[in-house]
């Protein structure tokens, strides 16, 4: 992402990929073709990084790229603002009740919608091929939040340690009844040293 004042877009338009963001999305998809993947379908959040980052999955698959309005950022009262340093969103108090409770959270959308809106995207994704994968585009937080559902763990946690790099790859199976998490790659970690940002798209 090009975030030199490394502000949080949320659901901003208009935040798109660097020439570095475009060279890690390639790198997963090159990851995916790589490991031999055969994927049947490509579906991205609508916000523009999403659509950018999901273009080489598109052209290495051969694909078109569906998009799907739950799998994208949650809303944030913070979105367009610098968090921490000087000037930051966390020193001023008239910001302050917006961390009355940071378990819902009370500064936007509840992660218990996310998870849910997620895990819905991700099932009807699943039924909607016979076989092969199906490569969803989403967002750090939203990521980790099928994570920490499907883990059987609290959604609320610490933002600071999530596992969720730029461009990685977070894999889900169904087995049975249900979905489980079944790996993690991170094809991009070569590239991140240099990248303004840390979230994942």
């Amino acid at each position: 992402m090009f975030n030199p004042e490394r502000v949080l877009y949320g659901r901003l338009p208009n935040y798109r990929l660097s020439d570095l963001g475009m060279k890690m999305a390639e790198a997963a998809a090159l990851d995916l073709q790589k490991r031999g993947r055969q994927v049947s379908r490509l579906i991205a959040s609508p916000l523009l990084r999403a659509q950018e980052s999901a273009q080489p999955f598109a052209a290495t698959f051969n694909l078109p790229i569906d998009t799907d309005e739950r799998i994208i950022e949650p809303t944030n009262s913070f979105e367009g603002t610098k968090m921490r340093g000087p000037g930051g969103a966390l020193r001023k108090p008239k910001n302050w009740p917006l961390l009355i409770n940071p378990l819902r959270p009370s500064w936007g959308e509840p992660f218990q919608q996310v998870a849910d809106r997620m895990l819905a995207a991700i099932d009807d994704a699943w039924a909607s091929v016979d076989d092969g994968d199906v490569v969803l585009v989403s967002h750090q937080l939203p990521i980790w939040m099928v994570h920490r559902a499907l883990a059987g763990e609290r959604l609320a946690h610490d933002p600071r340690k999530r596992r969720c790099d730029l461009s990685s790859i977070t894999t889900v199976e169904r087995h049975g009844d249900r979905f489980v998490e079944t790996g993690y790659a991170n094809p991009a970690a070569p590239l991140q040293l240099n990248a303004t940002d840390v979230g994942a798209v």
